[in-house]
């Protein structure tokens, strides 16, 4: 097991979607065990085959200290929504409110390739979908409304880690006689 690299909002692979997993090997559980040890030591809630840069649909998560994962996963969403706090290890240190449905039915395979259903509420329901969003090159900032959006992308491009820094404005060294361009 290995703790791995987490990319960062940027990075193209967040944005493309992730092929189905057709090996159920040694390989997928090995990537398996590092997304969760990388996961657990980040510490998150959850964390995307995407995130450690491997373009492929599995996830894992740790939610009220279950910890478990899910490959090519299929969801059915309740209808009733629930609006609270999300991050991302992706956008390290912000959070925003994200408006998610409040229960979730997941299937697909564990990395055995055995079917597995996960029925989900609150955190498990929005962590679930979160991490179904990565596999689609879909990010939680997506999901904001326009106003929450537009904060959450200024946030990012101030955050240190952040390669989108505001760009420093020069002053012109030519007198503009109270003219500007």
């Amino acid at each position: 097991m290995t703790v791995r690299s987490i990319r960062l909002f940027g990075d193209p692979i967040l944005r493309s979607a992730a092929a189905p997993v057709v090996d159920f090997d040694k390989q997928l559980r090995e990537l398996v065990l590092d997304l969760t040890e990388t996961m657990l030591a980040a510490p998150g809630a959850g964390l995307a085959a995407p995130q450690i840069g491997i373009s492929l649909r599995v996830f894992t998560y740790c939610v009220d200290d279950v910890v478990g994962h899910l490959v090519n996963p299929q969801l059915i969403l309740s209808d009733d929504t629930q609006t609270g706090d999300e991050g991302c290890l992706s956008i390290p240190g912000l959070t925003f409110d994200c408006t998610r449905a409040r229960g979730v039915v997941a299937s697909g395979f564990d990395m055995y390739g055995e079917p597995l259903l996960i029925e989900g509420t609150e955190s498990l329901a929005r962590c679930i979908q979160h991490e179904t969003d990565h596999l689609d090159g879909v990010l939680f900032v997506d999901r904001l409304d326009a106003q929450t959006r537009k904060a959450a992308l200024k946030a990012i491009r101030e955050a240190g880690w952040s390669g989108l820094a505001k760009p420093k404005v020069l002053e012109s060294p030519h007198p503009m006689f109270g003219r500007g361009f």
